[in-house]
């Protein structure tokens, strides 16, 4: 048997954390199995369908890297499809029209609340019911089993069974015409030959309903897997204010896709104490069958971390290609200055998100504004005016423009003024960064560049000179 999955997503919004955990785990096990993944666009609610949507998750997708074998396939291009699976169950006699008017439902729902019953269809039109006119409009319900139980082995939860009894006449076609929900996922599941349905757990009521369907229809029963809700810190249903956001939202804050994947596949899973996986390794290594049953809770902070492990770890060069993405939002063309190769093995310790790495590498390739107050006031005072201008003088002189040499003109200036390094590199640092913190003095000044260093020790000079001019001589 070649193992199918699927995602299927409704386009009713973005791809979200939850959403796109549930992609990875059909991903994962299809991929480790040898199998497919089927990407399928449930799109039956046209009033809150949206092409808008379908673009989001298609790109959340894409950025993601959960590449789909088939599709993606769209339910409202499969509406003759359903109309005949609906005729075939009317024929057969596992479907009825209703008739059954809104006050009607709505007063046998106040009764059996009254009496403290679970509500649910009463089957008034179960065994045949006389149209009230002509022209009257019905819903089609499907008839399912009055007794015995319905019970599946599921891959996350175990055994799960349900009455029979407990079941009401689910509607499957609405009075326009259109499918509901449980009998197109029927429908798909089958003509799509999925042969694992991994999806949240807040479908398992739906799941007896189904196999019911797919019972009276004679199809093959795929084999369950409900993974766990996620939770915000608060213990409720994740959401917005915890970080529910697009999964595009995490690449424009700088995530790396391999990270966010490395986050999800860890709610809910775990291979003993390993933290970080890379995603050959999720492949390898991911069981269904090792998903906990208890929800999982959304750490931003965990979220932040393994963000900034897997930009330590990974290739620069792979890094860099996100990396230029980011410089772009900042309007900075990164093949107009200094080599992004070079600037991502320089920051890759320093920043948590991409980011984060394109704000405190922008120095790089253009000048700044100010100094950081703080930066300045501590460093750029009257006395670090010699070492400066002695650094000047050498940087202008080096012959070949290496760190290396950039180190010997600071060591050489540390020697002269008979002072410690950092009384020369910090100053001569904020001067080119506008900042104290950066990557090693020589590594810094190459990477600003010559020209651009000069210019900006200039202005660090200026800055010192009004200083002085203000009495401000050592605060």
């Amino acid at each position: 048997m070649t193992v199918r999955t699927r995602f299927a997503p409704s386009p009713t919004g973005y791809l979200h954390i939850g959403g796109a955990r549930t992609a990875l785990f059909s991903w994962l096990f299809a991929r480790k199995h040898g199998g497919q993944f089927v990407l399928r666009i449930e799109d039956t609610d046209l009033e809150r369908s949206t092409p808008e949507s379908v673009n989001a998750i298609l790109e959340g997708m894409t950025w993601l890297g959960l590449d789909y074998d088939e599709g993606p396939f769209y339910q409202t291009k499969r509406f003759d499809r359903y109309a005949e699976v609906i005729r075939q169950l009317l024929d057969t006699g596992h479907a009825y029209k209703c008739y059954c008017s809104r006050e009607r439902l709505e007063k046998v729902r106040e009764q059996q609340m009254a009496a403290k019953l679970k509500p649910r269809y009463d089957g008034h039109c179960r065994h045949g019911a006389t149209p009230p006119s002509a022209d009257a409009p019905f819903v089609i319900r499907f008839k399912n089993p009055e007794a015995g139980e319905v019970a599946f082995d599921d891959l996350v939860r175990g055994r799960i069974s349900f009455d029979n009894a407990e079941l009401d006449d689910l509607i499957i076609a609405r009075s326009d015409g259109s499918p509901t929900y449980n009998l197109t996922v029927v429908v798909d599941d089958s003509d799509m030959a999925i042969t694992h349905v991994i999806r949240g757990d807040d479908h398992i009521n739906n799941t007896p309903r189904q196999i019911n369907i797919l019972r009276a229809l004679g199809l093959d029963i795929p084999v369950y897997a409900h993974t766990p809700m996620i939770l915000g810190s608060d213990g409720k249903r994740l959401s917005k204010r915890h970080g529910a956001v697009s999964v595009i939202q995490y690449r424009d804050e700088g995530y790396l896709p391999e990270a966010l994947l490395n986050y999800l596949v860890r709610l809910g899973w775990s291979y003993g104490d390993q933290e970080l996986f890379s995603v050959d390794e999720m492949v390898e290594l991911f069981d269904i069958a090792d998903v906990n049953r208890a929800a999982s809770v959304f750490n931003p902070d965990k979220l932040r971390w393994i963000s900034q492990q897997h930009i330590i770890g990974t290739e620069p060069m792979h890094i860099a290609r996100h990396l230029a993405h980011h410089l772009g939002e900042r309007g900075i063309d990164p093949t107009e200055g200094p080599d992004l190769l070079a600037v991502v093995e320089a920051q890759h310790e320093r920043a948590v998100t991409l980011a984060e790495m394109a704000q405190i590498s922008e120095f790089f390739y253009r000048d700044f504004e100010v100094f950081d107050e703080q930066s300045a006031k501590k460093h750029l005072r009257p006395v670090a005016r010699e070492a400066l201008e002695r650094a000047k003088q050498g940087l202008a002189g080096v012959g070949s423009w290496t760190a290396e040499n950039i180190y010997q003109v600071v060591k050489d200036v540390a020697a002269e003024l008979d002072v410690k390094m950092g009384k020369v590199a910090q100053p001569l640092r904020v001067a080119v960064s506008g900042r104290a913190a950066t990557p090693s003095i020589d590594v810094t000044v190459h990477l600003v560049g010559r020209e651009a260093s000069l210019r900006r020790i200039d202005k660090a000079l200026d800055y010192i000179a009004q200083r002085a001019a203000q009495g401000q001589e050592d605060d």
